[in-house]
């Protein structure tokens, strides 16, 4: 097992590619007071074939990064650095490898004030410093700051032309979003209307343009889809269901830009699955927070990987033929007691990789074996 990387006090700045990086001060926050991910997708691969792991900390991001694909790690470093970031990080990258980070950021203003706004970041290549936090806005005017700090956290997903969106549930329990243009000013805002919406919401991007949007809401699970990257978002009919807080995601699978979504019930604590031609399938795997989920043809058959927290608190991964939920889902538990949302990504070789933080921040990884058919995975490595 590896050796950790030194952190906090007493490090020396790293150098990496000629680059000064220093630190993380702060242990890394992977999850809330109750529990729930700071942040989900967190873990990605570059275009150079290295590996890089996000996730929030004091005063900005720490991220973790690969030195050479499948080598060694560094970090974590503290990049995106400012004042005021709130505690949720949500993370998208589009088809041309950049990284896409947003959050909220509040900042004191006149008379005792609050101002609330959303910030995003990019990261152009792996290891490279991030862009400095821009500016997205607040929906509301700076008179009306009180609502602000009633917006829920920011969700962002990049459409298939390398654009950003924004989405958030707005003061109102509606869904208010933000997309940039081709020339990468950011559109005005759009008020998607709705109500009742969760703190959370879903965005995920497809095949052409492609775009959904999942809000859970007290009533059901409000959707909006955007159809081409020049389209707007039209709202369509809910899906009913008692989702978990933070607990939609979705992945494409299937020709036109179809997704699957998966969701978390509230009650039992089962997966479910939906793709909109059909009722909920059950996929079992009673846990907490939100399932990663990775496309990946598995000894010659295109399969869905899942990877969740189990009830034990412990990583638990599966995989079934793509869009055959019926075909039964079986989960493995593996590894110790992990803290927030396990991520799951390709490495360079095409291998399925796990990854979950510690409780107390730390990162471990695991890859897909090469020298055994199905799904089996390498010893945990400590990075």
């Amino acid at each position: 097992m590896a050796q950790r990387s030194r952190q906090a006090s007493g490090a020396q700045p790293a150098r990496a590619g000629g680059i000064v990086t220093a630190p993380v001060a702060a242990t890394p926050v992977v999850a809330a007071e109750d529990g729930r991910p700071t942040v989900t997708d967190w873990l990605r691969l570059g275009k150079d074939g290295r590996l890089t792991a996000y996730a929030p900390a004091g005063g900005g991001v720490a991220r973790w990064t690969e030195t050479r694909p499948g080598g060694a790690w560094t970090g974590p470093e503290l990049v995106a650095p400012g004042k005021g970031l709130q505690g949720h990080l949500s993370i998208a990258q589009g088809a041309d490898g950049y990284v896409h980070l947003t959050a909220l950021r509040h900042t004191p203003i006149e008379d005792g004030a609050t101002w609330t706004e959303l910030v995003h970041a990019i990261q152009y290549q792996s290891g490279r410093p991030v862009k400095n936090w821009a500016v997205v806005g607040s929906p509301y005017p700076r008179r009306d700051w009180k609502l602000g700090l009633r917006m829920g956290h920011p969700s962002v997903g990049v459409d298939s032309a390398g654009n950003a969106q924004i989405v958030v549930r707005n003061a109102f329990g509606g869904v208010s979003a933000r997309g940039q243009e081709p020339s990468g000013k950011w559109a005005g805002w759009a008020d998607l209307n709705g109500n009742g919406a969760d703190r959370s919401i879903s965005v995920v991007a497809s095949a052409g343009g492609r775009m959904v949007i999942h809000a859970p809401s007290d009533n059901g699970i409000m959707r909006f889809e955007r159809a081409a990257a020049d389209a707007k978002f039209e709202r369509i009919e809910k899906l009913p269901g008692t989702p978990e807080t933070a607990t939609v995601n979705g992945l494409e699978t299937g020709e036109d830009g179809r997704v699957t979504f998966f969701l978390r019930d509230a009650k039992s604590g089962e997966l479910r699955a939906w793709r909109g031609d059909g009722p909920l399938e059950s996929l079992g795997g009673r846990g907490t927070g939100p399932v990663a989920v990775l496309r990946k043809e598995i000894d010659g058959v295109d399969c869905t990987v899942l990877a969740q927290r189990d009830r034990d608190g412990r990583p638990a991964i599966a995989a079934y033929p793509t869009e055959q939920e019926g075909a039964g889902v079986s989960w493995t538990p593996t590894g110790e007691v992990c803290a927030g949302a396990p991520a799951l990504t390709l490495d360079a070789d095409g291998r399925v990789v796990l990854g979950v933080f510690t409780p107390d921040g730390g990162l471990l990884i695991t890859r897909q074996r090469t020298d055994e058919r199905g799904l089996a995975l390498e010893a945990w490595q400590q990075v």
